[in-house]
C-alpha cells in the first residue's frame, strides 16, 4: 500500500493552506463525533507540485492525531492499465491480516465477488459481472467502515487510477449517506478522459471541492525560505526563489533543499545560481543529477520506475541485474538524493525495504529517461521476473503490453491468459486491452481467429459495435469449428441486437443454419432466429413465422434444450398473439424439467442469455399462473445478487419481480421493485430495453395507485416517448403512454397513440387482450366521441378474450363492455367482471370491478368489498373513488353470489342472448380446465351465429 508521503517539514509545502486545513479538521471532526454520522468526500484539485501530497499528509495527521483509522493508496502514470490497481492499495492491507476465515465471514456473500478483485481470493470460473464487483467492494468498505470507525480513506493522484478504482469511487461516492467514512481525494483537472474522466467527475460531484490550489504568493514564498534557510534570507533572494519558481510549492521546497546541499547563500549576491539549481530539481537537470550517483544507482531508479509499484530492493536488483549488496547501497543513495523514499508503514504484512518515488513528477521524468528500446527490453523483463515471482498472468501483462510485437506464440498465450484472468475479477476493459495487444504479436494463424472470438466475447456488452466486427472476421477465418463456431455466431447475433441491428441478427443465424449440415446444430439456430424475432415489436422478420414456428414446436418432446428453447418460444409467441392460455401453459411446463429451468438454460447460463427465461416467465405471468411466474423472477433476482450480477441483469430481475407484483396487484411492491430496477438501469445507461422495462413497468403501477402526477414526472424525467426500443416490452409502453396521455387530459394525443398500438399490434398478429390492452383502453376513450366503434371494439376485446380464456382477461373484457352500458345492462356486465376477476390472481382488477360493479349497481356492500381490496392493494386513485361513490349510493345491488350471478348469466346464454355468450364461463381457475358454463357459452356462440 502506497501511503502519502510526509514532507521534511511539518508546514512545508502547506503555507497559505490554512482555510483547507480548517475544512479538512472539520470533516475529521464531524467524523469522529458520531458513528451514524454520513460519509464525507473532499477534493482536492490543482497542478503538479501544488500541494495535494502534503495536504492528504497534513489530513493524515490531523486523524491520527484524533484516533482514527487512516488508509491511503496512489494512483500511478504507468499503472493505470492495471485494474484494481488503487483499491487494492487501500482495503487489501486491512483484510490480508485478518485470518482467512475472518475475512470470509466478514464480507459474508460479497466475499466471492469483492475477494477476487481485491486479491484475497481465487476467482471463479465464469466471467464476473463488472457492476457486481463494484457494487461488492462498496459493500466491503461499508463494513470495513463500521469496523474501524472512525475510518478516513486518502486517494493521491486519482488521475492516474485505473478506470474500475474510479469506478469504484463513484460507486461509493453516491452512497456516502450510508457510510461513515471520510474520503480526502487529491486530484490535477487534466490528465484523464473517457469512462475514466466520468467516474472521477461524478465522484467529485458527489463530494465537496477544497479550495482550488493556487500557487504560493511572493510573500509565503519568503516566509518559506526563511523557515527553512534562516531569518537572514534577504529580501532580493526570496523574491527570486519566487520567480524561479512560479511560487509552485512543490519546486520551491525542492529548490530550497538543493541551497541546502550546496551551502549557497541566501543573499542577492547569490541569487543568480537559483536557477541552474532549480533545473537540476526536474526535468533534464533531475537526470543528470541521477548520472552523478553512478551508472548503478541510475539503473536501480530506472526498473524502479519501470515496476511502478512493489518496488523493494530484491525485485530491482533482479531487474537491473545488481547483487544484493550494491542494490541496496543504490537504495540509500537515491532515498538521500530525495528521488525514493520509505513509504509510511501499512498495516498488515509488508516488505521492510519497500520503496517509492518522492513524487510522482519525479517518478514520471526517471520513467521518460530510459531510452525508449531499453524501456521496451526493461518491460519484457519484468514480465518475466513477475510470472515467476507466481504473481500470475495478470500481473505480468502490464509489462507486456508495452513489449514490441514480435510474433511470439507464447506471448499470444500469455496475453489470453492475463485477459481470462482480468474477466474473472470484473475487468473487461483490462481484457480487452491484453487481447488488442495479442492481436498485434499476431497470433499463429489456426489461432488468429480464436483470439478475436475471445476479443469479442470480452467486448460484447461494453462496444457491442466494435464487437461486431472483431467476430465477423473471425467467422470469416479458418480455426473457429464446432461449438466454438455456433458460440460464435450467437454471440455475433446478441452484439447485433444490442446494437439496434436486430434483421441482421436473425439473417446470421439463419445463413449459419442453413451451411450447417448437424440437424441439432440447425434446430438451435433456428431457435436463436426465432428468439430474436419473439422479441421484435416491428414487422415480422419473415411471413408466416408464427406458423412456421408452431409446426417446429410440435415435433418437440423437449429432450435436450434447442427442443426446450423452441417449446417456450413457441409458448411465448403464442401467448402474445393471444391463442389458448390452456395450451401456452401445457407448452411452457414441457419446457422445464422437474418443474425447473434446464441446466444450461438457467439465468446465469451463457449459452442462451436471460432471453429465454424471461419469456417463460412472462407466459405464465400473462396466463393467470403468477405462482410459477413469481418464482421464476425471484429466483433470477436471488441468481443474480449471489453472482454478483448487478449491472442491466440484475435490473431487469428487479423490473419483472415487479411485473410479478403488479400483476398480483401488491402495487406498494411493484413500486419499490420498479424503483430499485431503475436506480440500477441508470447506471448501466439510458435507452436500453431493460430502462424501457424498469420505466414502462413503473408508470403503469403509478397509474394504478392514481399517482398519475408523478407518473407524469416519471415520464418526463426518463424520456417515455417514442421512438420506442427495437425490442419488445412488457407490457406494451404504447398502451401505458396513452393511459398517461388520456388521465392528464391530453385525449387526442392519447387516442392516436391508441390508435398507433392497434396497427403495430395488428401487423405481428399480437391479440392477447392483457399483454396489449389497446382495444379496452381505445374503447372507453371512444365512449363518448364514437359510442358506435367504441361497442366494435369491445366487442373484439370479449372476443379475444375468450379465445385466450383467462379469467383475468375475460373479466376485463366484461368491465370494458360495462364502462359502455347503462343501467341494467351495465349492471349484469359489471357482476359478470366480479365473477371472473374473483377467481383471477390479479387482486387490482378485482378491486377496479368490485367499485364499479359498486357503482354501477349503487351497492354499499361491493363498495366496502371493493374500498377494502383497493387498499389493501395500495390503489389510493380507486379507494378515493370507492370512498366517493359510498357517499352517493343506496344499496339496491342483486346478489352478490358467484353462482347466482353466473346462473342469471347462463339463463341469458340459454335464451340466445349473443351479446353475452363470449364471456360467460365458470368461476373456478383454468387450471382445471374448461368448465361446463364454458362450454356451454361457446355452443350458444356458434349456434347464435
Amino acid at each position: 500500500m502506497t501511503e502519502a508521503g510526509r514532507t521534511a517539514g511539518p508546514s512545508a509545502s502547506l503555507w497559505e493552506r490554512d482555510e483547507e486545513i480548517a475544512t479538512l479538521t472539520r470533516a475529521v471532526d464531524t467524523l469522529c463525533a458520531d458513528r451514524t454520522s454520513p460519509g464525507t468526500l473532499l477534493v482536492a484539485r490543482g497542478e503538479a507540485g501544488l500541494g495535494k501530497t502534503a495536504l492528504l499528509a497534513e489530513t493524515r495527521r490531523i486523524a491520527e492525531a484524533r484516533g482514527c483509522t487512516v488508509w491511503s493508496a496512489r494512483g500511478g502514470e504507468t499503472l493505470r492499465s492495471v485494474p484494481f490497481n488503487v483499491v487494492r492499495q487501500l482495503l487489501q492491507p486491512a483484510l490480508v491480516s485478518m485470518l482467512p476465515e475472518e475475512a470470509r465471514e466478514y464480507l459474508g456473500d460479497w466475499y466471492g465477488i469483492a475477494g477476487p478483485a481485491l486479491g484475497i481470493a481465487d476467482p471463479g470460473e465464469r466471467q464476473a459481472d463488472p457492476q457486481g464487483v463494484c457494487d461488492g467492494l462498496v459493500a466491503a468498505v461499508r463494513r470495513l467502515a463500521r469496523r474501524e470507525w472512525p475510518l478516513v480513506l486518502l486517494v493521491d493522484d486519482a488521475h492516474w487510477a485505473d478506470q474500475e478504482t474510479l469506478r469504484w469511487l463513484a460507486a461509493l461516492a453516491e452512497r456516502l449517506d450510508e457510510t461513515s467514512v471520510l474520503i480526502v481525494v487529491a486530484r490535477r483537472p487534466g490528465d484523464v478522459s473517457g469512462d475514466s474522466a466520468r467516474y472521477l467527475d461524478a465522484a467529485a460531484a458527489a463530494g465537496r471541492p477544497l479550495l482550488p490550489l493556487n500557487v504560493l504568493s511572493p510573500d509565503a514564498t519568503a516566509g518559506l525560505t526563511r523557515a527553512t534557510l534562516g531569518d537572514h534570507a534577504d529580501a532580493a533572494f526570496c523574491r527570486e526563489v519566487w520567480a524561479v519558481t512560479g511560487g509552485n510549492p512543490y519546486e520551491t521546497v525542492e529548490l530550497l533543499a538543493k541551497v541546502q546541499d550546496s551551502e549557497l547563500q541566501p543573499v542577492e549576491a547569490e541569487a543568480a545560481e537559483l536557477r541552474a539549481l532549480n533545473r537540476s530539481a526536474r526535468g533534464g537537470g533531475l537526470v543528470a543529477r541521477l548520472e552523478q550517483l553512478g551508472v548503478d544507482s541510475t539503473r536501480f531508479a530506472w526498473a524502479a520506475a519501470i515496476l511502478g509499484d512493489g518496488i523493494t530492493v530484491d525485485m530491482v536488483a533482479r531487474l537491473a541485474t545488481l547483487d544484493r549488496a550494491d542494490a541496496a547501497r543504490c537504495a540509500e543513495l537515491l532515498c538521500n538524493a530525495r528521488i525514493l523514499t520509505a513509504p509510511d508503514p501499512a498495516p498488515g504484512p509488508s516488505d521492510a525495504d519497500r520503496l517509492e518515488f518522492v513524487h510522482p513528477l519525479i517518478a514520471t521524468a526517471v520513467y521518460n529517461s530510459i531510452p525508449d528500446a531499453l524501456r521496451t527490453a526493461m518491460h519484457g523483463i519484468a514480465a518475466q521476473l513477475v510470472t515467476d515471482s507466481g504473481l500470475g498472468a495478470a500481473a505480468a501483462s502490464r509489462h507486456l503490453l508495452q513489449v514490441h510485437p514480435d510474433d511470439d506464440p507464447e506471448v499470444v498465450e500469455q496475453l489470453r491468459d492475463a485477459a481470462r484472468e482480468h474477466l474473472a475479477v470484473g475487468a473487461p476493459e483490462a481484457a480487452r486491452r491484453c487481447l488488442e495487444r495479442a492481436l498485434q504479436e499476431p497470433p499463429l494463424p489456426e489461432m488468429h481467429a480464436r483470439v478475436l472470438y475471445e476479443l469479442g466475447c470480452a467486448t460484447l456488452l461494453t462496444a457491442p459495435a466494435t464487437t461486431i466486427g472483431h467476430l465477423r472476421t473471425a467467422l470469416a477465418m479458418p480455426g473457429l469449428d464446432g461449438e466454438q463456431r455456433v458460440n460464435a455466431v450467437f454471440r455475433l447475433s446478441e452484439a447485433l441486437l444490442h446494437n439496434d441491428q436486430l434483421e441482421e441478427a436473425v439473417r446470421t443465424v439463419q445463413a449459419e443454419a442453413a451451411r450447417n449440415p448437424d440437424p441439432s446444430v440447425r434446430l438451435r439456430l433456428q431457435a436463436v432466429q426465432y428468439m430474436w424475432e419473439g422479441i421484435h415489436p416491428g414487422e415480422p422478420s419473415s411471413p408466416g413465422r408464427s406458423r412456421r414456428l408452431a409446426e417446429l414446436a410440435a415435433t418437440c418432446t423437449g429432450r435436450d434444450n434447442a427442443e426446450r428453447a423452441l417449446l417456450i418460444l413457441r409458448g411465448f409467441d403464442a401467448m402474445t398473439r393471444g391463442e389458448n392460455a390452456e395450451e401456452v401453459v401445457e407448452l411452457c411446463d414441457r419446457a422445464l424439467v422437474n418443474g425447473r429451468l434446464a441446466p444450461g438454460l438457467g439465468w446465469t447460463d451463457t449459452e442462451w442469455g436471460l432471453e429465454l427465461p424471461m419469456m417463460l416467465a412472462t407466459s405464465y405471468a400473462y396466463t393467470d399462473r403468477l405462482d410459477r411466474a413469481e418464482a421464476l423472477f425471484t429466483e433470477a433476482l436471488n441468481t443474480y445478487e449471489t453472482a454478483g450480477w448487478s449491472g442491466g441483469h440484475l435490473a431487469l430481475a428487479h423490473a419483472y419481480v415487479g411485473l410479478g407484483h403488479r400483476r398480483r396487484g401488491r402495487l406498494r411492491e411493484a413500486e419499490k421493485s420498479l424503483r430499485e430496477s431503475l436506480r440500477i438501469a441508470e447506471r448501466v445507461g439510458r435507452g436500453l430495453p431493460l430502462y424501457w422495462s424498469a420505466t414502462c413497468n413503473l408508470i403503469d403501477t403509478l397509474l394504478a395507485r392514481g399517482h398519475v402526477e408523478e407518473a407524469r414526472s416519471v415520464a418526463d424525467r426518463y424520456g417515455f416517448d417514442p421512438p420506442y426500443p427495437s425490442t419488445i416490452v412488457l407490457p406494451d409502453p404504447r398502451p401505458v403512454r396513452a393511459r398517461l396521455l388520456l388521465a392528464t387530459g391530453r385525449t387526442e394525443e392519447g387516442v392516436n397513440e391508441l390508435e398507433t398500438a392497434e396497427k403495430a399490434a395488428a401487423a405481428r398478429g399480437r391479440h392477447n387482450p392483457v399483454v396489449h390492452p389497446w382495444t379496452t383502453e381505445l374503447a372507453r376513450a371512444l365512449a363518448t366521441e364514437d359510442p358506435g366503434r367504441a361497442a366494435r371494439l369491445a366487442t373484439e376485446a370479449r372476443r379475444h378474450a375468450e379465445r385466450f380464456g383467462t379469467d383475468t382477461a375475460i373479466g376485463e373484457a366484461l368491465r370494458c363492455a360495462a364502462a359502455l352500458e347503462t343501467g341494467q345492462r351495465a349492471v349484469r356486465l359489471a357482476a359478470q367482471a366480479v365473477t371472473y376477476l374473483e377467481a383471477s390472481p390479479c387482486q387490482y382488477e378485482h378491486a377496479a370491478a368490485r367499485v364499479e360493479y359498486g357503482i354501477a349497481a349503487r351497492s354499499e356492500a361491493e363498495l366496502r368489498r371493493g374500498l377494502a381490496l383497493a387498499d389493501s392493494c395500495g390503489a389510493d386513485g380507486l379507494v378515493a373513488r370507492a370512498r366517493e361513490a359510498r357517499g352517493l349510493s343506496q344499496p339496491v345491488a342483486p346478489s352478490s353470489s358467484a353462482s347466482t350471478r353466473c346462473a342469471a348469466a347462463n339463463a341469458e346464454f340459454a335464451a340466445g342472448t349473443p351479446q353475452y355468450t363470449a364471456v360467460c364461463s365458470s368461476t373456478a381457475p383454468i387450471s382445471s380446465g374448461v368448465s361446463p358454463l364454458r362450454r356451454a357459452a361457446r355452443t350458444c356462440m356458434a349456434s347464435s351465429s
